[in-house]
């Protein structure tokens, strides 16, 4: 079987929902950015690209209508190459770049672009007009429940503290702030935003360049997360005492667009360009409904059982940080989270989402898998990490991990 390198990957910046850079742009255009600084970057020609595939949790309303293909034609590439979209909710785009590196590696395809796109201003959590099956969501209400609820029943079930959820979200902001301070988010295209604003009565459209993470709370204390109420379990009688999952430790909820660009080992020496990263393995296992987010840790060990690595053979970790209770968890899980070093703001030795997650820096759903893959490509660089891993949980109960190999 052939290997599947990534050559290339770039992420918008990611800005909050509704009150953000790009709560009025559209979501094809964040996406056409990504795209262009992405082939940009790789310095190839559009026309090698054979196919497209676009992650998006919510596909529907303006990123929907097979958002893959259309944007292929927004941005200029041949009508030769292809799109379709791709959902697994918030593992949406790394389900795309993972099914791309499985063409290539059975050779079925050359060069191919994994990417990920959610506008979470314009398409709601949820979508439009959520229709869940009458009959089975009163036999099986956990398949719909709010993600908010399951962090509560992690963190209830699992002895994951207030404080420790506090303390977690803390450092992932000031870690996401002394990242933007030093400038080391280099995987960010600048990208064009949009704005309405009224002028003599009428709402004029106008334009500027967005190039950097809105929603990273630099101002963050202990004290000032501890004054946040919970935000999900006054609505569950089954949450005793308000709850521990507040809006300061849960991600937040974000616009942005990703993309990868992978090719096989015979078009990276036909078009001459230096490879990455190798993509390992890639893998999703499932779990319970109402504690989905402890899906990362059935989804890490497989993923190193299939690749014949260990914990310890990890040189970097991005796990996404849906909410602390959930992340905690899969770090005590992975022997990640007792040893402070590997994930506090103060440790130079740190490997756990070393510059923030998305309680700092937000999580575009369906965009997450591609966003943290680009950063993830960029720190493994910089870091010189041999072994660098990826995971996320998934509404519905499921979690998925993927292994990347410096090259």
């Amino acid at each position: 079987m052939r290997d599947a390198y990534i050559v290339q990957a770039v992420r918008t910046p990611g800005c909050r929902r509704g009150k953000g850079a790009f709560a009025q742009t559209r979501p094809e255009d964040l996406l056409k950015a990504a795209l262009d600084g992405l082939m940009e970057r790789a310095g190839v020609d559009k026309a090698e690209v054979e196919d497209i595939l676009v992650g998006c949790a919510f596909p529907e309303a303006e990123q929907g209508l097979n958002i893959g293909r259309i944007i292929a034609q927004m941005s200029k590439f041949p009508d030769t190459t292809c799109g379709a979209t791709v959902n697994r909710f918030c593992s949406s785009s790394l389900e795309s770049i993972a099914l791309q590196a499985m063409r290539i590696k059975s050779g079925w395809c050359d060069v191919a672009i994994g990417a990920g796109l959610e506008s979470m201003s314009i398409v709601p959590m949820g979508g439009n007009m959520p229709r869940p099956h009458p009959d089975w969501a009163k036999e099986n209400p956990d398949v719909y429940m709010s993600m908010g609820i399951t962090a509560e029943n992690v963190a209830r079930r699992y002895g994951i503290t207030r404080e420790m959820q506090d303390e977690f979200a803390y450092h992932s902001n000031m870690k996401a702030a002394q990242a933007q301070k030093n400038k080391a988010f280099k995987e960010i295209i600048p990208t064009p935003a949009v704005k309405y604003v009224e002028k003599k009565g009428q709402m004029v459209k106008t334009t500027f360049i967005q190039d950097f993470d809105d929603g990273v709370r630099a101002e963050t204390t202990m004290e000032g997360l501890a004054k946040l109420k919970g935000a999900f379990a006054s609505a569950n009688p089954w949450v005793p005492n308000q709850g521990s999952v507040t809006a300061g430790n849960s991600s937040q909820t974000t616009d942005g667009a990703a993309a990868t660009l992978l090719m096989s080992e015979d078009a990276v020496k036909r078009l001459n360009v230096k490879p990455i990263a190798r993509i390992v393995v890639y893998t999703v296992a499932g779990c319970k409904a109402d504690e989905m987010g402890v899906g990362p840790a059935y989804a890490v060990p497989k993923a190193l059982k299939m690749a014949g690595l260990k914990v310890e053979d990890i040189n970097l970790w991005e796990l996404n940080e849906a909410f602390a209770s959930q992340c905690i968890y899969a770090m005590q899980k992975l022997g990640l989270y007792e040893n402070k070093a590997n994930w506090t703001s103060d440790s130079d030795s740190r490997i756990v989402n070393v510059n923030g997650g998305a309680i700092a820096l937000g999580h575009p759903l369906g965009c997450t898998g591609a966003k943290l893959c680009a950063q993830l490509i960029t720190q493994m660089q910089v870091r010189k990490a041999k072994y660098a891993a990826e995971s996320m949980c998934i509404g519905g109960g499921m979690g998925a991990a993927a292994i990347f190999e410096l090259c």
